[in-house]
Protein backbone atom coordinates (compact mmCIF):
# COMPACT_ATOMS: atom_id res chain seq x y z
CA UNK A 1 0.00 0.00 0.00
CA UNK A 2 1.41 3.37 -1.05
CA UNK A 3 0.79 6.28 1.29
CA UNK A 4 1.15 9.85 0.13
CA UNK A 5 2.61 12.08 2.81
CA UNK A 6 2.22 15.74 3.71
CA UNK A 7 5.37 15.72 5.84
CA UNK A 8 8.00 18.25 4.72
CA UNK A 9 11.40 16.59 4.85
CA UNK A 10 14.70 18.13 3.88
CA UNK A 11 16.48 15.42 1.85
CA UNK A 12 19.84 16.77 3.02
CA UNK A 13 18.95 16.50 6.71
CA UNK A 14 20.23 13.35 8.42
CA UNK A 15 17.73 10.76 9.59
CA UNK A 16 16.96 11.13 13.27
CA UNK A 17 18.88 8.77 15.54
CA UNK A 18 16.71 5.95 16.84
CA UNK A 19 18.08 6.14 20.36
CA UNK A 20 18.48 9.89 20.86
CA UNK A 21 15.57 11.40 18.90
CA UNK A 22 12.01 11.35 20.17
CA UNK A 23 9.56 9.11 18.27
CA UNK A 24 7.51 11.98 16.86
CA UNK A 25 10.45 13.09 14.71
CA UNK A 26 10.56 9.65 13.09
CA UNK A 27 6.76 9.46 12.88
CA UNK A 28 6.65 12.68 10.84
CA UNK A 29 9.46 11.53 8.56
CA UNK A 30 8.31 7.98 7.83
CA UNK A 31 4.61 7.15 7.22
CA UNK A 32 5.35 3.51 8.09
CA UNK A 33 7.28 4.25 11.27
CA UNK A 34 4.54 3.24 13.69
CA UNK A 35 4.04 -0.19 12.09
CA UNK A 36 7.78 -0.81 12.24
CA UNK A 37 7.88 0.39 15.83
CA UNK A 38 5.04 -1.95 16.79
CA UNK A 39 6.89 -4.78 15.05
CA UNK A 40 10.01 -4.20 17.15
CA UNK A 41 7.83 -3.91 20.24
CA UNK A 42 6.20 -7.24 19.46
CA UNK A 43 9.57 -8.91 18.84
CA UNK A 44 10.89 -7.63 22.17
CA UNK A 45 7.88 -8.81 24.16
CA UNK A 46 7.79 -12.19 22.39
CA UNK A 47 11.52 -12.57 23.14
CA UNK A 48 10.80 -11.94 26.84
CA UNK A 49 7.97 -14.48 26.79
CA UNK A 50 10.20 -17.00 25.03
CA UNK A 51 12.99 -16.48 27.57
CA UNK A 52 10.52 -17.06 30.42
CA UNK A 53 9.51 -20.44 29.02
CA UNK A 54 13.03 -21.39 27.92
CA UNK A 55 14.57 -20.74 31.33
CA UNK A 56 11.79 -22.29 33.40
CA UNK A 57 11.32 -18.98 35.22
CA UNK A 58 8.84 -18.94 38.12
CA UNK A 59 7.04 -15.85 39.41
CA UNK A 60 8.35 -14.55 42.76
CA UNK A 61 4.99 -15.07 44.53
CA UNK A 62 3.26 -18.37 43.84
CA UNK A 63 0.37 -18.11 46.30
CA UNK A 64 -1.59 -15.32 47.92
CA UNK A 65 -0.08 -14.00 51.19
CA UNK A 66 -1.58 -11.48 53.60
CA UNK A 67 1.15 -8.93 52.85
CA UNK A 68 0.69 -8.91 49.07
CA UNK A 69 -2.08 -6.22 49.08
CA UNK A 70 0.29 -3.97 51.05
CA UNK A 71 2.43 -3.74 47.92
CA UNK A 72 -0.38 -1.84 46.18
CA UNK A 73 0.58 1.53 47.71
CA UNK A 74 4.26 1.57 46.63
CA UNK A 75 3.35 -0.04 43.31
CA UNK A 76 0.81 2.69 42.57
CA UNK A 77 3.39 5.35 43.42
CA UNK A 78 5.92 3.71 41.08
CA UNK A 79 3.39 3.61 38.21
CA UNK A 80 2.42 7.25 38.78
CA UNK A 81 6.09 8.22 38.76
CA UNK A 82 6.50 6.29 35.51
CA UNK A 83 3.73 8.50 34.07
CA UNK A 84 5.55 11.59 35.37
CA UNK A 85 8.85 10.43 33.85
CA UNK A 86 7.39 9.44 30.47
CA UNK A 87 5.73 12.86 30.40
CA UNK A 88 9.05 14.58 30.97
CA UNK A 89 10.80 12.31 28.46
CA UNK A 90 8.22 13.28 25.81
CA UNK A 91 9.31 16.91 26.30
CA UNK A 92 13.02 16.07 26.23
CA UNK A 93 13.54 17.04 29.87
CA UNK A 94 16.10 14.34 30.56
CA UNK A 95 19.60 14.49 29.03
CA UNK A 96 19.32 13.84 25.31
CA UNK A 97 20.93 10.42 25.56
CA UNK A 98 18.34 9.31 28.14
CA UNK A 99 14.99 10.67 26.92
CA UNK A 100 14.24 7.80 24.53
CA UNK A 101 15.46 5.10 26.91
CA UNK A 102 13.54 6.48 29.90
CA UNK A 103 10.44 6.97 27.77
CA UNK A 104 10.47 3.43 26.40
CA UNK A 105 11.03 1.85 29.84
CA UNK A 106 8.28 3.93 31.42
CA UNK A 107 5.98 3.13 28.50
CA UNK A 108 6.31 -0.57 29.32
CA UNK A 109 5.42 0.15 32.96
CA UNK A 110 2.37 2.33 32.22
CA UNK A 111 1.16 0.02 29.42
CA UNK A 112 1.25 2.83 26.87
CA UNK A 113 3.97 2.76 24.23
CA UNK A 114 6.26 5.79 24.35
CA UNK A 115 5.51 6.59 20.72
CA UNK A 116 1.76 6.76 21.39
CA UNK A 117 2.32 8.78 24.54
CA UNK A 118 4.51 11.38 22.86
CA UNK A 119 2.45 11.77 19.68
CA UNK A 120 -0.83 12.19 21.55
CA UNK A 121 0.68 14.47 24.19
CA UNK A 122 2.22 16.77 21.59
CA UNK A 123 -1.20 17.03 19.96
CA UNK A 124 -2.69 17.99 23.34
CA UNK A 125 -0.16 20.81 23.72
CA UNK A 126 -0.93 22.15 20.25
CA UNK A 127 -4.72 22.04 20.81
CA UNK A 128 -5.37 22.35 24.56
CA UNK A 129 -9.09 22.01 25.36
CA UNK A 130 -10.05 22.11 21.68
CA UNK A 131 -13.14 19.91 21.52
CA UNK A 132 -12.23 18.60 18.08
CA UNK A 133 -8.44 18.26 18.14
CA UNK A 134 -7.39 17.84 21.78
CA UNK A 135 -7.14 14.10 22.67
CA UNK A 136 -8.64 14.88 26.08
CA UNK A 137 -10.39 18.28 26.22
CA UNK A 138 -11.47 19.03 29.79
CA UNK A 139 -15.13 18.90 30.81
CA UNK A 140 -16.80 19.59 34.16
CA UNK A 141 -17.67 16.05 35.21
CA UNK A 142 -14.70 13.81 36.03
CA UNK A 143 -16.04 10.36 35.14
CA UNK A 144 -17.34 11.28 31.66
CA UNK A 145 -14.01 13.04 31.11
CA UNK A 146 -12.10 9.92 32.20
CA UNK A 147 -14.10 7.76 29.80
CA UNK A 148 -13.73 10.17 26.89
CA UNK A 149 -9.98 10.39 27.55
CA UNK A 150 -9.65 6.63 27.12
CA UNK A 151 -11.82 6.28 24.02
CA UNK A 152 -10.49 9.35 22.15
CA UNK A 153 -6.79 8.49 22.25
CA UNK A 154 -6.70 6.07 19.32
CA UNK A 155 -8.81 8.34 17.11
CA UNK A 156 -6.57 11.33 17.83
CA UNK A 157 -3.51 9.20 17.11
CA UNK A 158 -5.00 8.44 13.73
CA UNK A 159 -5.87 12.11 13.20
CA UNK A 160 -2.25 13.03 13.81
CA UNK A 161 -1.26 10.55 11.12
CA UNK A 162 -3.70 12.17 8.68
CA UNK A 163 -2.35 15.62 9.54
CA UNK A 164 1.23 14.50 8.89
CA UNK A 165 0.77 12.12 5.95
CA UNK A 166 -2.52 13.01 4.31
CA UNK A 167 -6.16 12.12 4.90
CA UNK A 168 -6.98 9.80 1.99
CA UNK A 169 -8.98 6.57 1.64
CA UNK A 170 -5.67 4.69 1.49
CA UNK A 171 -4.46 6.38 4.68
CA UNK A 172 -7.67 5.52 6.49
CA UNK A 173 -7.46 1.85 5.44
CA UNK A 174 -3.83 1.81 6.52
CA UNK A 175 -4.64 3.28 9.93
CA UNK A 176 -7.45 0.80 10.53
CA UNK A 177 -5.00 -2.04 9.96
CA UNK A 178 -2.33 -0.32 12.02
CA UNK A 179 -4.70 0.14 14.98
CA UNK A 180 -5.47 -3.60 15.06
CA UNK A 181 -1.76 -4.41 14.82
CA UNK A 182 -0.99 -1.98 17.65
CA UNK A 183 -3.67 -3.54 19.85
CA UNK A 184 -2.26 -7.01 19.22
CA UNK A 185 1.25 -5.94 20.20
CA UNK A 186 -0.11 -4.39 23.39
CA UNK A 187 -1.63 -7.77 24.31
CA UNK A 188 1.81 -9.38 24.05
CA UNK A 189 3.13 -6.82 26.55
CA UNK A 190 0.33 -7.66 28.99
CA UNK A 191 1.09 -11.37 28.61
CA UNK A 192 4.76 -10.73 29.34
CA UNK A 193 3.84 -8.87 32.54
CA UNK A 194 1.49 -11.69 33.56
CA UNK A 195 4.20 -14.32 33.12
CA UNK A 196 6.85 -12.22 34.89
CA UNK A 197 4.70 -11.39 37.91
CA UNK A 198 2.50 -14.44 38.13
CA UNK A 199 -1.28 -14.40 38.70
CA UNK A 200 -1.08 -13.18 42.32
CA UNK A 201 1.09 -10.10 41.80
CA UNK A 202 -0.47 -9.37 38.41
CA UNK A 203 -4.11 -9.30 39.56
CA UNK A 204 -3.68 -8.17 43.17
CA UNK A 205 -0.98 -5.51 42.66
CA UNK A 206 -0.10 -4.65 39.06
CA UNK A 207 -3.59 -4.33 37.54
CA UNK A 208 -5.08 -2.31 40.45
CA UNK A 209 -1.97 -0.10 40.60
CA UNK A 210 -2.22 0.56 36.85
CA UNK A 211 -5.92 1.46 37.13
CA UNK A 212 -5.41 3.72 40.17
CA UNK A 213 -2.41 5.44 38.60
CA UNK A 214 -4.31 5.95 35.35
CA UNK A 215 -7.27 7.49 37.16
CA UNK A 216 -4.89 9.72 39.12
CA UNK A 217 -3.17 10.96 35.96
CA UNK A 218 -6.56 11.61 34.34
CA UNK A 219 -7.61 13.52 37.47
CA UNK A 220 -4.43 15.57 37.32
CA UNK A 221 -5.17 16.54 33.71
CA UNK A 222 -8.79 17.29 34.61
CA UNK A 223 -8.04 19.52 37.58
CA UNK A 224 -4.95 20.98 35.89
CA UNK A 225 -7.31 22.47 33.30
CA UNK A 226 -9.55 23.91 36.03
CA UNK A 227 -12.45 21.57 35.25
CA UNK A 228 -12.77 20.67 38.95
CA UNK A 229 -14.27 24.12 39.60
CA UNK A 230 -17.94 24.85 38.96
CA UNK A 231 -17.58 28.17 37.17
CA UNK A 232 -13.89 28.82 36.46
CA UNK A 233 -12.66 29.00 32.88
CA UNK A 234 -11.47 25.65 31.51
CA UNK A 235 -7.82 26.35 30.82
CA UNK A 236 -4.44 25.31 32.24
CA UNK A 237 -4.02 26.57 35.81
CA UNK A 238 -1.54 26.37 38.67
CA UNK A 239 -2.90 24.81 41.88
CA UNK A 240 -0.89 24.55 45.10
CA UNK A 241 -3.32 24.24 47.99
CA UNK A 242 -4.78 21.40 50.03
CA UNK A 243 -4.13 17.96 48.59
CA UNK A 244 -2.73 19.58 45.46
CA UNK A 245 0.13 21.01 47.56
CA UNK A 246 1.06 17.48 48.62
CA UNK A 247 0.76 16.19 45.05
CA UNK A 248 3.17 18.85 43.84
CA UNK A 249 5.78 17.74 46.39
CA UNK A 250 5.32 14.04 45.69
CA UNK A 251 5.16 14.23 41.88
CA UNK A 252 7.46 17.05 40.75
CA UNK A 253 4.99 19.93 40.63
CA UNK A 254 2.43 18.31 38.34
CA UNK A 255 -0.38 20.66 39.40
CA UNK A 256 1.52 23.71 38.17
CA UNK A 257 -0.09 22.94 34.84
CA UNK A 258 -0.30 26.48 33.50
CA UNK A 259 3.45 26.75 33.99
CA UNK A 260 3.90 23.45 32.17
CA UNK A 261 1.86 24.55 29.14
CA UNK A 262 3.81 27.80 29.06
CA UNK A 263 7.30 26.27 29.54
CA UNK A 264 7.18 22.54 28.83
CA UNK A 265 10.95 22.14 28.88
CA UNK A 266 11.14 22.31 32.68
CA UNK A 267 11.21 19.02 34.60
CA UNK A 268 9.39 20.48 37.62
CA UNK A 269 6.98 23.22 36.46
CA UNK A 270 6.72 24.46 40.05
CA UNK A 271 10.07 26.11 39.36
CA UNK A 272 9.34 27.37 35.85
CA UNK A 273 10.47 30.97 35.30
CA UNK A 274 7.65 33.52 35.35
CA UNK A 275 6.93 35.67 32.29
CA UNK A 276 8.36 39.19 32.57
CA UNK A 277 4.97 40.86 33.09
CA UNK A 278 3.89 38.31 35.71
CA UNK A 279 7.26 38.55 37.45
CA UNK A 280 6.95 42.34 37.59
CA UNK A 281 3.43 42.00 39.00
CA UNK A 282 4.64 39.66 41.74
CA UNK A 283 7.53 41.97 42.60
CA UNK A 284 5.14 44.93 42.77
CA UNK A 285 2.80 42.97 45.07
CA UNK A 286 5.72 42.14 47.37
CA UNK A 287 6.78 45.80 47.46
CA UNK A 288 3.21 46.97 48.14
CA UNK A 289 2.87 44.47 50.98
CA UNK A 290 6.22 45.57 52.44
CA UNK A 291 5.13 49.24 52.34
CA UNK A 292 1.81 48.39 53.99
CA UNK A 293 3.63 46.50 56.76
CA UNK A 294 6.01 49.43 57.22
CA UNK A 295 3.04 51.81 57.54
CA UNK A 296 1.43 49.56 60.15
CA UNK A 297 4.70 49.50 62.14
CA UNK A 298 4.99 53.32 62.03
CA UNK A 299 1.41 53.75 63.29
CA UNK A 300 2.13 51.32 66.12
Amino acid sequence: MTIQTNAIVNPRSPAPSVWTSLPYAQFKRDPHFYVKYDGLYALATVAVIGAIFATGYHAPVQAFEWWVPLLLVPATYVVIMAHVFIHNASHGNFPKALNRIVGEICGVIVLTKFTSWEIVHRRHHRHPDDAEHDPHPAERSYWPYAWHTLVRVEQQLQNEYYDCHGDTPASRRYERIRSVWSFATSITALLAWFLLLGPVLFFVVFVPASVLAGLFVIHFNWSGHNAHTETGAIEPVNIDSGWFWLGNRLFFGIYFHANHHRVARVFNPMYAPLPRAERASVQQSVQDEAQQNLGVEELA
